[in-house]
């Protein structure tokens, strides 16, 4: 099980507002910030920290769990805006289960980030 993790960015006030708009559908907001760091998470609790650590030299993948794929839509859309690059518009990828419905996009550094949904389509 994993308690939280981090990743170096290259600017952290831009970060800090990719990651507000971008995780804002998921339920997950700016929780504590101090200085070159800053921690989002659900409820208060922190799970995801941003680091300034100067240039990036590479890239991580963060797959964020979403409750619905109305969910992974709003994400993907709400990164998209914040500056996002598409790295696979929300569907299913079949290839991992037949439920795995999720979006991908790339941060203001690279980083590929992911919601996922893994429930089954209701209609």
């Amino acid at each position: 099980m994993i308690d939280h993790m981090s990743i170096h960015v290259s600017d952290l006030d831009r970060s800090i507002a990719f990651y507000k708009a971008a995780l804002a559908p998921l339920g997950y907001e700016l929780v504590m910030q101090f200085p070159g760091v800053a921690g989002f998470g659900e409820g208060g609790n922190t799970d995801f920290w941003l680091g300034a650590g100067g240039p990036v030299s590479s890239t991580n993948h963060v797959a964020f769990h979403a409750r619905t794929r109305k969910l992974v839509d709003a994400f993907h859309a709400a990164a998209l805006a914040a500056g996002g690059k598409d790295n696979g518009a929300p569907g299913v990828r079949a290839m991992y289960h037949p439920d795995y419905y999720g979006a991908f996009v790339h941060d203001p550094d690279g980083h590929n980030i992911e919601a996922v949904c893994h429930e089954a389509y209701l209609g």
